[in-house]
């Protein structure tokens, strides 16, 4: 059980709650602060004064006064009508990313909505009912109005969700748990949807997988360099420390670590003086991107605790200031920073590819063919990795330098944060593969050298990735290797993998 507090929530704990389905509770004097400013909007409306989103209209409609009698209705019409969503559903985790990230915002008690709404987030959360919420549609200010319009659907019985691994109406999940839906008092509706949860729960799920990827990009690069039987002195601690960056240092001692032992690896002048680039500088390529991570990982933690809506209601209800947390700028920033440093992991991967099978560039087997001429081998692996690596360059333009004004030009500037998180999830997904690509390309190139040849940590790898993948011995449809393969990095924690193989005297555990 992990208690949510709304100022506590790390990534490793969010994590546990979106991956492993872990349930969550409220402290008491959580709650507290929450019924402590729901007091201070009903007093709002009682004593009928004019404060934006609780006694008038949205954005250009901010000097439209609404009546005491219609402020449920005011509610209701604002999630339906902002509900505007279009495209394929965010992945189910995301969803529920979503869900988890707003309840925490709420939890901080400056939105002023009730107890009994925030106690169905967490209900919803522990049954693992997770909304329908279409990808397209966020602007990344005033928050993601149209997305977590389509989550707070579901509060209300409407819309639709995601229930043990089918897609149904919301009303038949309430009526397979028991839970129900809740009718929006005032300002409810606006604290669910003025928010930045979804490009920072699409930005939470990014980070956790690129995180595995950075490291899995150390440990396939690893295997490569024992393939084309690279110079281990590029990785030499004193270089790394000479430059200062930590997490430069930090590839590099992995990269020796990894590669303890190996016979493979040679020294400067044994075969060549210095190897290329994508070899020699991997610590100072990988090591920025986890530059990226870092930075990236520090915001998101920021904004999954931030209070995001708007209004805020602080002093119990004496100060109720309109202001704009909502604005999704630095997760834009983020996001686009993370495709960038994810971007450029598969950009150097292609290289090594390249260099594994381009018989110019090396004493291998033509495109690690076992009949070069006859058969085409990894050749167009190297194709599609190019063209993953080419398509990551379009997505990796910066979303958040483009902004369309709306609302009638009262928000006339937006972050593009949402279109940002997507696009970074999507070079993700292509890196993942170009990995896969590469390790393929290596285990063949280890083979041919000799697998006894390799480290311990390498030739586990190879045993690993060999029951997913067989050795090239004939051509084949290598769509469905490199697709099984992706699978497997996407579901597997490499380096707890690699370390639970191993016995204490560092030999694979069969």
């Amino acid at each position: 059980m992990i208690e949510l507090t709304g100022s506590l929530l790390s990534i490793e704990l969010a994590k546990k709650i979106v991956y492993e389905n872990e349930r969550i509770d409220v402290p008491d004097q959580i709650w507290a602060k929450v019924e402590k400013s729901r007091g201070a909007v009903e007093n709002i409306v009682s004593q009928k004064k004019v404060v934006y989103g609780i006694t008038t209209g949205f954005g250009k409609f901010s000097d439209h006064l609404i009546e005491a009698d219609d402020v449920e209705e005011l509610q209701l019409n604002l999630i339906r009508s902002h509900a505007c969503g279009v495209g394929e559903p965010f992945p189910e985790k995301v969803s529920r990313a979503m869900l988890l990230l707003r309840l925490n915002a709420l939890l901080k008690g400056f939105s002023g909505i009730r107890k009994e709404v925030l106690e169905l987030f967490i209900n919803l959360l522990n049954h693992q009912i997770h909304p329908v919420v279409p990808q397209q549609g966020s602007l990344g200010a005033s928050g993601d109005l149209a997305p977590l319009s389509h989550m707070a659907l579901v509060l209300i019985g409407e819309g639709e969700v995601f229930f043990k691994a089918k897609r149904m109406d919301t009303g038949e999940a309430f009526q397979l748990t028991g839970l129900s839906p809740v009718t929006l008092k005032a300002k409810e509706g606006l604290a669910l949807i003025n928010g930045t949860q979804t490009m920072t729960a699409m930005g939470l799920v990014n980070y956790i997988e690129a995180e595995a990827i950075a490291i899995q990009a150390d440990y396939i690069a690893s295997m490569t360099l024992e393939g084309l039987r690279g110079i281990i002195d590029a990785f030499d601690e004193d270089i790394h420390v000479a430059r200062g960056y930590r997490e430069q240092i930090q590839v590099a001692e992995r990269v020796r670590s990894i590669l303890k032992g190996s016979f493979l690896v040679t020294h400067q002048g044994e075969l060549r003086v210095q190897d290329a680039y994508s070899l020699r500088c991997i610590p100072q390529v990988h090591g920025a991107s986890w530059q990226v991570l870092d930075y990236v990982k520090d915001k998101l933690e920021i904004e999954m605790n931030a209070a995001t809506d708007n209004p805020l209601i602080f002093d119990e209800g004496r100060k109720v200031l309109s202001g704009g947390n909502f604005h999704g700028q630095p997760i834009a920033f983020a996001m686009d920073f993370l495709k960038v440093g994810v971007a450029e992991l598969a950009n150097i991967s292609e290289r090594r590819i390249e260099r594994l099978v381009n018989p110019q560039l090396n004493d291998l087997p033509a495109f690690l063919s076992p009949m070069p001429g006859l058969q085409s081998g990894a050749m167009i692996m190297q194709y599609c990795a190019a063209s993953l690596v080419s398509e990551n360059k379009t997505l990796a333009h910066p979303a958040s330098v483009d902004s369309i004004p709306s609302s009638a030009n009262q928000e006339d500037h937006v972050s593009m944060g949402t279109i940002a998180s997507r696009h970074a999830y999507a070079i993700i997904q292509n890196c993942r593969r170009v990995l896969a690509i590469e390790l393929i390309c290596a285990m063949e190139a280890a083979t041919f050298r000799g697998t006894e040849k390799m480290a311990v940590t390498t030739r586990t790898l190879h045993a690993l990735g060999r029951k997913i993948v067989p050795a090239i011995t004939k051509d084949r449809v290598f769509s469905k290797d490199i697709e099984a393969l992706t699978a497997w990095l996407l579901n597997t924690d490499l380096e707890q993998v690699l370390i639970n193989r191993q016995d204490t005297k560092g030999e694979i555990v069969k």
